[in-house]
């Protein structure tokens, strides 16, 4: 109960899970707790193992967070010992098999591979396991805090599958291809202080500190601009997925913009009174 109980000084009974309701199809929370939007992975009977339901609520959280203006970033947790074993494949590969995507349309993918693609920061904590998506969820998002117990594995291979939802991408983009390729094609596990080696990871720290570190990192996050936040990690999407030139080519318009803005005035008295920002994201 040890990280329940770090987790209680900041959200209360958050991360209690309600075993009798999550053990079988399982369920994702998505909660506005301003100006943070907390994203939680509830099926710790089953290591977390995404079922159908679970890919379709991950979407609608998202989704949620992306239209929630009070909130300036998101955390991705786990209930439980683990962040997630991965898919649930008895449940979820028939649903592969068809080609038939779990997420509502018009919702935001939770894998930044399609549109509509979220605009706001993702801060996400890793523990225990994991698993194939689990290492693309978080590979999606901006910052990744692992305990120094996790476990990865990219294992799609022994399971006659490819990862589908951005590793193949973004492991290659992180760390070369040769690095990913080592993973990918052998499934291997590997640890916490490998993944931060090769760029999968920002932070390392001792298990239970994970989430709590994720939170200040998320807090810290929304107490900046909001506008120049979306700007920074829409240009650095943009330089990443079409090149350094695009990236530059949006500059003088980008800061034009966020010259205009109220926010934009209340930096430079911020600067001139030297206090924090009070930023309203206008």
């Amino acid at each position: 109960m040890g990280l329940e109980k770090n987790l209680a000084q900041h959200w209360g009974d958050h991360l209690v899970s309600d075993t009798a309701t999550t053990a079988t199809s399982g369920r994702i929370r998505g909660e506005s707790r301003a100006p943070l939007f907390v994203i939680t992975i509830d099926r710790p009977a089953k290591r977390n193992a995404f079922t159908p339901a679970m890919l379709t609520q991950l979407a609608e959280a998202y989704t949620a967070y992306e239209a929630d203006a009070a909130c300036r970033c998101a955390v991705v947790c786990a209930a439980g010992d683990h962040f997630t074993g991965g898919l649930d494949l008895t449940h979820v590969a028939p649903h592969i098999a068809t080609g038939n995507t779990l997420f509502p349309p018009g919702s935001i993918d939770p894998f930044d591979m399609r549109s509509p693609r979220r605009t706001k920061p993702v801060v996400v904590a890793v523990k225990g396991w994991c698993l194939t998506l689990g290492i693309e969820l978080m590979l999606a998002a901006d910052i990744v805090v692992a305990a120094d117990d996790t476990k990865f594995s990219q294992l799609e291979v022994q399971r006659n599958l490819m990862a589908s939802g951005g590793a193949t991408i973004r492991m290659a983009e992180r760390a070369g291809m040769g690095n990913a390729l080592r993973y990918l094609l052998t499934g291997d596990f590997f640890d916490a202080a490998e993944a931060l080696r090769l760029g999968f990871v920002q932070e390392v720290v001792p298990a239970g500190e994970e989430l709590p570190r994720a939170i200040a990192l998320a807090e810290t996050v929304a107490a900046q601009a909001p506008l120049a936040v979306r700007a920074t990690l829409a240009n650095v999407r943009l330089a990443f997925e079409h090149g350094p030139e695009a990236a530059i080519a949006t500059f003088t318009e980008t800061q034009r913009a966020l010259m205009a803005s109220d926010d934009a005035k209340e930096g430079l008295a911020s600067f001139e009174e030297r206090r924090p920002g009070r930023f309203k994201g206008r």
